[in-house]
């Protein structure tokens, strides 16, 4: 009997179901999308850490292995690392397994690591961010040859290179889906939006200064920040101490369609993180018609409605040449469809 041919992806973390849409929407996107362009292809996902209740379900049409591993302590990590082991190898008796898919490297490339040498299955990393940065002991443990990585980007690929002498051997980014974005709104009502976790490496500090700048010239600026963290009663302060209660709004975690549908409605996206593998909301913000602000030149080539200042001190000059300009065009610009990432991740498997 011929046995089901089968990609395995092995990540930290996976929504718990069809309605979680604030887990990881990039690899939502990316795991529904080859499922969509690869139908016979059995896709399976095991998740380590999230969600935390340990099931077997089915994810539009992907089953998803949760072992709820809750981001605990050695002891657990290590039985969490067993059930991925006793899952990978059920599979492999069961199907044809073509490959192992693995987010980051970390935990999941490790084991993936360790499973396709033994089984001489083909395994692929897709560096995402902070795994490039020098320290990640991973890296060490691994040893990975350029051709298993896949760097999100440019930026990320040389960082690699330049933290450890290994150049990944394929830069595939993020795609996005564009059937999740409605009609482009008549009038665009917000200003700036930014939109990412709050935590110290986006640096929404500097994205309030830089509001507090502009406001000199534009009093009635209107800016929303979306997400959650642990900065966010430092914001809030920051919002207070400058006056800018009527600027800023800090809308919190929303869904996915919810951040989309406000960046529908904004000029410009500005993104202030001080390191960046290439964040999705980017290609998300630029098919929404926003013009995108970011510090970080992720892609060697880049679309002219994306702007990259020389330093941070340039912000406010670009930003407010964008909002004085009355004919500033908010045109789709698609730049990562879902469907061609979602192909050249299947090519390497030999699909």
């Amino acid at each position: 009997m011929n046995k089901q041919k089968t990609l395995v992806i092995l990540t930290p973390g996976f929504p718990a179901n069809e309605d979680d849409t604030t887990c990881i929407p990039s690899m939502q996107i990316f795991v529904r999308g080859l499922k969509q362009s690869k139908p016979q292809l059995h896709v399976v996902v095991i998740s380590f850490q999230y969600p935390f209740t340990a099931s077997t379900y089915s994810w539009y049409g992907v089953e998803v292995i949760a072992l709820a591993g809750k981001g605990r302590g050695q002891l657990f990590r290590l039985v969490t690392w067993r059930r991925v082991w006793q899952a990978l190898k059920q599979h492999h008796s069961r199907y044809k397994i073509e490959g192992l898919l693995s987010f980051w490297i970390g935990e999941a490339a490790f084991m993936g690591n360790r499973f396709a040498k033994k089984y001489n299955l083909p395994h692929y990393t897709w560096l995402l961010g902070q795994d490039a940065k020098a320290g990640n002991h991973y890296v060490k443990q691994i040893k990975p040859e350029g051709r298993s990585l896949i760097a999100i980007s440019d930026f990320l690929a040389k960082e690699f290179r330049i933290n450890y002498g290994i150049t990944p051997e394929h830069v595939i980014p993020t795609g996005i889906d564009i059937t999740l974005f409605s009609a482009l709104p008549v009038k665009r009502d917000i200003d700036i939006i930014g939109v990412g976790s709050l935590i110290p490496l986006k640096q929404y500090g500097l994205f309030i200064n830089v509001i507090k700048s502009l406001s000199n010239k534009f009093p009635n600026i209107k800016t929303v920040i979306c997400g959650k963290g642990p900065e966010m009663e430092n914001l809030k302060k920051q919002i207070h101490k400058l006056k800018l209660g009527n600027n800023i709004q800090l809308n919190g975690e929303l869904s996915h369609p919810e951040v989309l549908a406000l960046m529908q409605q904004s000029k410009i996206l500005l993104h202030t993180s001080e390191y960046e593998g290439y964040s999705t909301v980017l290609s998300e913000a630029l098919y929404a018609g926003c013009h995108v602000v970011s510090l970080v030149n992720a892609m060697n080539t880049r679309p002219p409605q994306h702007h990259v200042p020389d330093n941070a001190e340039h912000l406010p000059v670009i930003i407010a040449d964008l909002l004085s300009d009355n004919n500033l065009q908010h045109e789709r610009v698609l730049v990562y469809p879902i469907q061609v990432i979602a192909a050249k991740i299947a090519t390497l498997f030999g699909h």
